[in-house]
């Protein structure tokens, strides 16, 4: 999500990209639930296209790119949780390793 305006307390105007394994793609703009989460899509972006104020019979495919208006909560709610990193630190041994002489 990046965040392109904030109007008032809580609201604002933010891109939202459709990722692949989003659980909206494939769905039209009305089956995706984003009004019901109190959020407006001003804008589609897909690929070279733009279609402004899109309708509801709009189905979403991946890496389409939505500018909406709405709950900024909400729209950061719908990111995808990051893959945490495996450390790469190595824990040490319990026991001293003694060079070898």
């Amino acid at each position: 999500m990046r965040q392109r305006l904030s109007v008032s307390t809580g609201y604002g105007v933010a891109e939202l990209l459709v990722h692949g394994d989003a659980d909206i793609v494939g769905k039209t703009l009305e089956e995706s639930g984003l009004r019901e989460k109190d959020i407006s899509v001003l804008t589609l972006h897909r690929g070279t296209s733009v279609i402004p104020n899109p309708r509801g019979s709009h189905v979403l495919e991946p890496e389409d790119r939505l500018l909406c208006f709405g709950r900024l909560e909400e729209m950061r709610s719908m990111i995808p949780e990051r893959r945490k990193r495996r450390q790469k630190v190595k824990k040490l041994p319990k026991h001293p390793i003694h060079e070898q002489e």
